[in-house]
């Protein structure tokens, strides 16, 4: 085999590893405006997905820090940057985050695959107290969720 044939039989198998083979993500501000411009939870959910019955198992969900004396309810020192880390164990389509503390509920939505890694971490902003709802849609169907009451310190420290 000639040098020549050689190196580019080896750029092109190179080239095929590192493109991937397709990028499927589908633009929810287009296909349905809905989602974005709804004021509360339930009317996201339902302009997502067409229906609102959650079942409240199979993801995680972690926002800010949970104090020693409430470990029900977190507390974020900064409202403009919330850390929230999640993760979803069933097989997904679809995995949305909602929150009730800002005019508009819907946060994000994430088109996966069954080779996407299922553990999330993102900032958040949130104006005031509330609730942060996770969505996964199964491919089964059905609609999994966790949701985490937080409540933001006003003034930007913890008190």
């Amino acid at each position: 085999m000639e040098r020549r044939q050689f190196l580019s039989m080896t750029l092109g198998a190179l080239a095929l590893a590192v493109v991937p083979a397709s990028v499927r993500a589908e633009d929810f501000r287009k296909s349905k405006p809905a989602v974005w411009t709804a004021h509360t939870v339930d009317d996201a959910i339902m302009a997502m997905y067409g229906k609102k019955d959650l079942t409240m198992s199979n993801v995680k969900l972690t926002a800010a820090k949970v104090p020693s004396d409430s470990p029900k309810k977190a507390v974020a020192s900064n409202g403009g940057a919330i850390p929230v880390d999640f993760s979803v164990s069933v097989p997904a389509k679809t995995v949305a985050v909602f929150q009730d503390a800002n005019p508009e509920a819907a946060v994000c939505v994430y088109t996966v695959s069954k080779y996407d890694a299922m553990n999330y971490s993102i900032k958040i902003k949130m104006a005031k107290s509330g609730t942060i709802t996770i969505v996964a849609e199964g491919t089964d169907g059905k609609l999994y969720a966790a949701k985490q009451t937080l409540d933001v310190a006003l003034g930007g420290c913890e008190g």
